[in-house]
This record gives structure tokens, sequence and C-alpha cells, in this order.
């Protein structure tokens, strides 16, 4: 009697997804004179910093300079990070820092008649920052924008790591160097002051404030890996 066909290894064997790095490899990688190691760590990060810092300065083109700034500080400190905290909270705290630094800056320079002629196009701009976050659905997306941007600042910054980049409570708290009780305090005040209205059709359309789309990611990697380069 003839016995059945056995199967192949390769049937028997399953499939294993490739394991990506994780963040302290590709950090020994670049330590260890990989430079092009650290282009991964700016792919896999471009977008949460881009977020939070414009959820800082509240315009597109300047929290692209902050992304690009912090990534040459943290690869400047790089052998001073000591693994106490998650890399990724080393790193957003070193974005959120120059965003902070930046707006502090900006608002002692910018102690000004804002109705003069000359800042009245800046004024124009601030307030309808958003128009090119909807392109899934231009009002929605240009109503959620305006809401979150006219938050106070420290309920905005809590509200884009939690809501938008859905950072949990714990490395939020670590990030900003607050409570976790204080996260959780500041994410309700910034919900409650948001109307009713946008506020029950938040779910998945808050994903689409502050879009960061690839040319933004490639342009940010090419600068950044281009004046690395250069040290």
């Amino acid at each position: 009697m003839p016995l059945p066909d056995e199967e192949s290894e390769d049937e028997l064997t399953p499939v294993r997804e490739p394991l990506l790095p994780s963040d302290d490899d590709i950090v020994r990688r670049v330590l260890g004179g990989e430079l092009a190691a650290f282009e991964l760590i700016m792919r896999r990060y471009n977008q949460r910093l881009f977020r939070i810092a414009r959820s800082v300065v509240g315009n597109d083109d300047e929290a692209e300079d902050v992304v690009q700034e912090a990534y040459v500080s943290a690869f400047e400190h790089l052998a001073q990070f000591a693994g106490r905290s998650l890399f990724s909270t080393w790193l957003t705290k070193i974005a959120l820092y120059e965003a902070l630094s930046r707006r502090s800056r900006r608002q002692r320079m910018t102690a000004m008649d804002l109705t003069a002629p000359e800042n009245t196009n800046m004024v124009a701009s601030m307030a309808n920052q958003g128009g090119e976050h909807a392109a899934n659905n231009k009002e929605l997306g240009s109503i959620l924008t305006k809401a979150v941007d006219e938050l106070p600042d420290d309920l905005r910054t809590v509200f884009a790591m939690r809501m938008i980049e859905e950072l949990d409570t714990a490395e939020t708290a670590a990030c900003l160097d607050i409570t976790p009780a204080n996260v959780k305090v500041r994410l309700h005040r910034a919900r409650s002051l948001l109307r009713e209205r946008i506020d029950a059709r938040l779910g998945a359309d808050v994903r689409q404030l502050y879009e960061f789309g690839g040319e933004r990611c490639d342009r940010i990697v090419h600068t950044v890996m281009t004046r690395l380069a250069c040290q």
C-alpha cells in the first residue's frame, strides 16, 4: 500500500517576517560609524516629531526646521544617550525643547502691533493654517485643525501626543516631564474645550491633523543626512 506523500519541510516551516532592528541596535550601529543607519531612525520617527513640533510652533515649515535641528542635535549627542529611558522618549524631548525654545524666542520678538500692514499677512497665515491638512475631508480637517490650534499651548501639546500620535500616558508624561495624572488632566481639559459637535467627530479623523506626507519625510532625511555627512 503506497504511503501518502510527505509534506515538504518548506510547507511545515512557518514563514517568519524579518525582525526590524530595535532603536538601541540602530544607535549602536551609528555609534560604530555606520552613518547610513541614522536614516532608519529618521524614517521611524519623522511623523511623530513633526506632529509634536507642529503642535508647539503652529507652522508647518518651522516644524520641519525643528525636526531637522532635533535630529542633528541628537546625532551630535548620541553618545550621551544612557538608555535610562526609551530612545524614542529621549529623541522626542530633544524635539520638544527645540520647538519650545523657538516659540519662546518668537514670542519675545513678536511683541509688536499685529494690526500693522507689514504684519497682516502673517496674521492671516496663522489664522488659516490647516487647509493643506485636509486632503480627504477639507471642511472637517480645517475645522479640526483650527480648533486644536486654538487650544492653550500646554493642552495642545498633550492633545497632539495622546490623540494624534497616540503615545501612551506614561511616555507622554516622560517626554513633558510631568506626571501621568497631569497628562490625563490636560487631555481632559483639551477635549472639554473643543466644541461638542467637533469632539463627537474626532475618532479616526483626528489622524488627518498635521498630515505628514512622504515628500516631507524624504526632504527631512535628505537635508539631515547631507548636513551630517559634512561634519
